[in-house]
């Protein structure tokens, strides 16, 4: 029966694995390792006003270095645009020239000193030596606005640094996936595993495991049809406190139930595999991704035992986290597994039991024991043969005695 098993990984020099298609071009994957999508969206009608009409999402979205650029130059942009406004004024009012007359804004006759007038009164600086006056009203409602306008920057620079410190995709990578998932044998069934935890100590609530296999298939017209198929998962709702092993059966229905191992080695999917939750420090929903292609799924390993158990608590440790065993797992498919499984005699009856005859026939060797022998006494001349007597059962078996020649008919 051993002959049937063998333990085999990806980096194995099998020969009967070897595939036709192993000189094919790499193709590229749905879903990268991380967990983004590797899609690239071009000619979007309207793109740049779709951005613009989402400026929060937009600016959460970017990466640091971008919306440090543009907070910059939204504080310098409003500092140099109201203080040409204050410059204007000077000029308007004649302050830049004659320097007797009553000023709008005081020690404000350059571009410079607007300027910085305009930055002292915006960040509310206030060193008291440039300040407005009462003799034009057009600067103290210029002010006004500068102060209203300052602290709508600042709510909105404010919102977007915590909104993007707090962003769900960098709690999702303290949770993550193991490097490749596996199949083996689990009570009697050719079973899809993968490994999931969490690498903080707070815990998740509400954790919900989904699978699917995703075929991209490109027609000779250059048309290309991407399907999905689910699978069906043991356990969907968990409670991430330890590392937890995440395990599909495979059975009729799915999509792996007729792939041997060969067939898997030639197969061209992709294995896409998340983890939605809700973290109970936050409340926040997140979603962990990853993605395993056909080399990444080893036939016959089993990810080794991380969690130990000690005198006052578990413990896991997570350099097992993606390490695995190799077991013995039949190289065929699930279906001819469990055909094969069916004709299998079972352990528990040996073979006599096979042929066991049927109760009709234990009923008539009953009767035939019951059944009183029949005893026939013939009685002969000393001329004849020697008389025997016969005595005959319901089996018609017969057995024979000899008389002694004394014996008379009298007698008997």
């Amino acid at each position: 029966m051993h002959e049937h098993y063998k333990s085999v990984s990806p980096t194995d020099d099998i020969a009967a694995v070897k595939t036709e298609n192993r000189h094919q071009a790499k193709k590229q994957r749905y879903v990268r390792k991380e967990g983004n999508c590797n899609v690239v969206f071009r000619h979007v009608p309207e793109e740049w006003l779709l951005f613009v009409t989402d400026i929060f999402t937009t600016l959460v979205e970017i990466r640091w270095r971008v919306m440090f650029l543009i907070f910059a130059l939204s504080y310098i942009l409003s500092w140099l645009f109201f203080g040409i406004l204050f410059w204007v004024i000077a000029l308007a009012h004649g302050d830049v020239k004659d320097h007797t007359n009553d000023p709008c804004v005081y020690e404000v006759r350059s571009f410079t000193a607007a300027f910085l007038f305009s930055l002292e009164t915006q960040t509310t600086i206030g060193y008291g030596f440039r300040g407005m006056s009462e003799n034009c009203m057009i600067a103290i409602i210029i002010v006004t606005v500068q102060d209203v306008t300052s602290c709508f920057i600042d709510t909105f620079v404010i919102g977007i640094v915590v909104a993007k410190m707090a962003s769900a995709r960098k709690r999702a990578q303290t949770v993550g996936f193991s490097n490749c998932a596996v199949i083996n044998l689990r009570d009697g069934y050719l079973c899809l595993s993968w490994r999931v935890g969490d690498f903080r100590r707070n815990h998740l609530v509400e954790g919900t495991a989904r699978a699917q296999i995703v075929r991209s298939t490109m027609h000779a017209t250059g048309k290309m049809d991407v399907t999905y198929e689910d699978l069906v998962i043991q356990q969907r709702d968990i409670i991430l406190v330890t590392p937890t092993t995440i395990c599909h059966r495979i059975e009729p229905g799915s999509p792996l139930y007729k792939m041997s191992l060969v067939d898997l080695r030639k197969a061209d999917f992709e294995l896409v595999v998340s983890f939605t939750y809700t973290d109970d420090s936050t409340g926040m929903l997140h979603q962990t991704r990853t993605s395993y292609t056909p080399a990444e799924i080893l036939w016959g390993q089993l990810f080794q035992e991380m969690i130990r158990v000690g005198r006052r608590r578990y413990r896991v440790d997570y350099i097992l986290f993606n390490r695995t065993a190799k077991v013995l797992v039949p190289e065929m498919n699930a279906e001819e597994y469990e055909h094969k499984k069916q004709l299998r005699p079972s352990p528990r009856h040996s073979p006599r039991s096979l042929t066991r005859p049927s109760p009709r026939s234990q009923r008539q060797n009953q009767e035939n024991l019951l059944k009183l022998p029949i005893v026939t006494v013939e009685l002969v001349n000393d001329g004849q043969p020697e008389p025997t007597v016969s005595t005959s059962s319901a089996d018609k078996h017969q057995d024979t005695l000899t008389l002694p020649n004394d014996l008379t008919s009298t007698d008997l």
